[in-house]
């Protein structure tokens, strides 16, 4: 199936996140400080990778994190907002290429790469299932 028809390059998605206590580095065991956590911030970037493009995938279609290279630049105090992008850079068959950035009130955090399969949900989900199965778990 060509994904081509209904994903374009430039397609862009958004999330926002307020920094609670939940969220940071002490909460997350990233680091010692009450400051918004490197992985909380990279689980908002590929969220917003996820709303650039799973919406305009046809029904039973959605896609999964495969890779994120990505830099955490600034400390974010718990009580600011942070806000990541997703722009989708590329489309190579399944295979979903974008670039992240994240920002608090006063700037940028970070940024990176990230890229995404599209799968298909049942035979994805059959397939994880039997892998639990086999392990006997």
């Amino acid at each position: 199936m060509e994904f081509n028809d209904c994903l374009q390059a430039g397609m862009t998605g958004e999330r926002t996140a307020l920094v609670t206590e939940n969220l940071s580095a002490q909460a997350w065991g990233s680091g010692g400080l009450p400051v918004y956590a490197s992985p909380a911030m990279f689980a908002l970037m590929e969220g917003a990778c996820v709303d650039a493009v799973d919406h305009a995938l046809p029904q039973g279609f959605s896609t999964v994190g495969t890779a994120l290279s990505a830099s955490h630049t600034a400390a974010t105090p718990v009580g600011m907002q942070v806000r990541a992008t997703g722009t989708l850079l590329s489309i190579e068959g399944r295979k979903l290429c974008f670039q992240v950035a994240a920002f608090d009130q006063s700037g940028k955090i970070g940024e990176g790469t990230h890229s995404r399969f599209i799968i298909e949900n049942e035979p994805f989900l059959k397939k994880a299932q039997a892998k639990r199965e086999a392990a006997g778990a």
